[in-house]
């Protein structure tokens, strides 16, 4: 098939251009790959273009310096990547590869100028599409058929393909939450793999484990997909609790539907006690921010609630006036997710933090002078402030003062 969207016609940029005819007058071929081609297909924009070509780097170089054009970042070189800059546009091109060995982590490769060897060594059958710059589609593994009819396989035998890196097993599950309509349409055997090779996630780092991780939790089927780990025997080796609580997991999958919550949130209702974040974050190597929200929500999710009456807001509001810390206005925001308090949320969102209108200056003024009367009075008037649901303005609270 010939693919003439205009999603495909638009990625035809000057840069394209002119790296397209570079490779013409070569007589190398160059081809979108991966990823790009199953969004293409789909219908979408893909978001980051990687290109592939029969090409060698050195034969790449030498092309791209000869035409002085820029080459940056020479990282991706030994893996067979060259980036070159044209028209203020990176373009990522990485000569065809067969894996010579691999080891669940790495994989030692040799270039190749066969299509169909590259397309094998790839993980899903959705990913292994090659689409010519003519709009022809490549396809090995009958990739585009699985798009179609939502399946996620992997390429060739499932087992082989987890044995040459485990954070495939991962990458499974990221795709099935993508592109798979319903929870539970997976291969049987393909289960069995996974099964019989998570134990081989132990080696995979922790940072890369929680890339994938993410994706995962703020894809479709979250709940689905989560449950399986466990089943599978996956949950350890990732750094979730052994005794993950599920029933509470169900309960905030729920909830967060359509909040668009951060993968944290979705996260922190498997954890029972704080040591299940601290063990996740030795394990995953998570960020400090990340960390903190997990402890945050862990600490607080049952206690900090809406309150009975005509103010559910006040609770989060108070917390947040009495907060020392920066960001505890989007914290209190992923607990209105986890809690599915999306009417509280909206408001929350529409709510700005009030300024409390006097300052020590303001009651030197009036005469106080010691700093410790002066720290004193504030804070009483602050809770006046409070009372009054942050209503009170200067001439108000500093009438009160007298009174106090």
């Amino acid at each position: 098939m010939k693919l003439q969207s205009p999603q495909f016609q638009a990625l035809f940029t000057p840069g394209l251009r002119s790296v397209a005819e570079l490779f013409e007058k070569k007589n190398y071929e160059l081809r979108i790959a991966g990823g790009a081609v199953r969004d293409l297909l789909s219908g979408m924009t893909p978001q980051d273009i990687d290109f592939a070509t029969t090409a060698t780097p050195a034969e790449m170089k030498e092309m791209f310096t000869s035409a002085g054009v820029r080459l940056i970042n020479n990282k991706g070189e030994k893996h067979g990547t060259i980036t070159a800059r044209l028209h203020e546009e990176n373009f990522e091109i990485t000569t065809l590869r067969i894996d010579v060995v691999t080891d669940g982590r790495h994989a030692e490769v040799e270039f190749t100028t066969d299509w169909e060897k590259d397309a094998e060594r790839r993980d899903l059958t959705v990913n292994s599409m090659f689409l010519g710059l003519d709009g022809m589609l490549y396809d090995f593994f009958n990739g585009y058929e699985d798009l179609k009819n939502k399946k996620i396989r992997f390429v060739g035998k499932a087992n082989e393909r987890i044995q040459e890196d485990y954070l495939r097993i991962l990458r499974y599950f990221r795709f099935y939450g993508r592109i798979a309509e319903k929870p539970g349409d997976h291969e049987p055997s393909t289960l069995q793999a996974i099964k019989e090779n998570a134990k081989g996630l132990a080696g995979i780092s922790g940072e890369r484990i929680w890339v994938e991780l993410k994706k995962i939790l703020v894809g479709n089927h979250v709940n689905h997909l989560v449950r399986l780990m466990y089943e599978l025997n996956i949950a350890e080796y990732i750094g979730l609790p052994l005794d993950g609580s599920l029933e509470e997991f169900d309960r905030v999958t729920k909830n967060i539907q359509n909040l668009c919550p951060k993968p944290m949130t979705v996260l922190a209702s498997l954890f029972k006690v704080k040591d299940d974040v601290t063990n996740l974050d030795l394990r995953l190597k998570i960020s400090k921010e990340e960390k903190n929200l997990g402890l945050f929500l862990v600490k607080h999710r049952q206690e900090l609630t809406k309150a009975v009456g005509t103010e559910p807001l006040r609770p989060y509001q108070d917390f947040i006036m009495d907060s020392r810390e920066a960001n505890t206005n989007s914290k209190i925001c992923e607990l209105l997710k986890y809690q599915g308090e999306e009417h509280l949320l909206r408001e929350l969102q529409e709510w700005t933090v009030p300024s409390f209108p006097v300052s020590g200056h303001d009651l030197r003024k009036m005469g106080v002078s010691s700093g410790k009367e002066i720290g004193t009075a504030l804070q009483q008037l602050r809770e006046e402030w409070k009372k009054s649901g942050y209503h009170m303005d200067k001439e108000e609270l500093l009438s009160c003062l007298k009174k106090l």
